[in-house]
Formats: C-alpha cells, sequence, structure tokens
C-alpha cells in the first residue's frame, strides 16, 4: 500500500470527519507520523503492517481534531464541549489498543522488529543426547557432535 492509498483508505473510513479534515496536509501529516512511529516505509506490505499503520495514522488525526476543539472550553461556565471530551476518549482508546498490542501480538513484534517470529521467544536448546544409529553407542561427548542452542524455523 503506498503512501496515496492509505491516505484514501483513511479518507474513506473517517467518512463525515473529511468536512473537518479539509487541508490535505493533515492525511499526509498523521500518515508520516504514523509511519515514524512504527518506523516502516512506503510502500507497505503484509496485513500486520497496512493494519497498524492505518490505525495509528487514524489516531494522529484524531488527535488534530481533538487539539482543534480544545479552543471550545468555556472558562468562565467551566464547560469542556462533548466534542473535545470524545475525541480525548477515542485517543486513550486507540493507545491502549497499540500498547496492548505491542505487549501480545507477536506478528506486530516481528514486523516492528525485523526478526521472525520464532526468533522472538528465545533460546532453544536440544537435550543433547546422541547415539549412532546402527549400533546404539552412545556419542553425545565425542568432540564432533554439535547440539542446536539457537531457534530456527523448525524448532
Amino acid at each position: 500500500m503506498t503512501r496515496d492509498e492509505t491516505i484514501a483508505q483513511i479518507k474513506e473510513e473517517v467518512k463525515n470527519l473529511t468536512s473537518y479534515l479539509t487541508d490535505p496536509t493533515d492525511y499526509e501529516n498523521a500518515v508520516d507520523e504514523a509511519a515514524r512511529e512504527t518506523g516502516w516505509s512506503y510502500p507497505i506490505s503484509g496485513n500486520t503492517r497496512t493494519k497498524w499503520q492505518l490505525f495509528r495514522s487514524k489516531r494522529h488525526l484524531f488527535f488534530y481534531l481533538w487539539s482543534e476543539s480544545a479552543h471550545k472550553f468555556k472558562y468562565k461556565q467551566i464547560n469542556l464541549q462533548h466534542r473535545f471530551d470524545h475525541y480525548e476518549r477515542l485517543i486513550k482508546y486507540m493507545d491502549e489498543v497499540w500498547e496492548k498490542a505491542l505487549m501480545e501480538d507477536a506478528d506486530l513484534n516481528a514486523e516492528l522488529s525485523g526478526a521472525d517470529q520464532f526468533e522472538l521467544f528465545g533460546t532453544k536448546i536440544d537435550a543433547g543426547f546422541a547415539y549412532e544409529s546402527q549400533t546404539g553407542r552412545d556419542i553425545t561427548y565425542d568432540e564432533d557432535q554439535i547440539v542446536i542452542h539457537h531457534p530456527n524455523e523448525s524448532s
């Protein structure tokens, strides 16, 4: 997904908010901010990257709307507009979802770190016991016996 496709997708997903977000640089800035946050560059490929790039871009758009709504605060009446409050709650919710995903989603962590999933979970150490296949003689302590002590695709 290219940067322009991401912007078009976000515009479709936020629908009626496009009347408040009339400046195209808002979308560009939100997409760029999400790219800086995730560390991914365009074009984006893969379901995990696409999902989270769109999610974080929308979060930054909502922050822009929230910031714009901040001027709605009325000091004399101590009245904070509902719109401001709703955006704030939405941003907090989106940040909580992001933080939870960072803690629990192995696909996302693999994408962010650039590592394969099997490399994220520590070390696998074989039992180390080896026997000759024909005679059954113990060859565990022979010098040429190699114990696999790192993760790989088949462990």
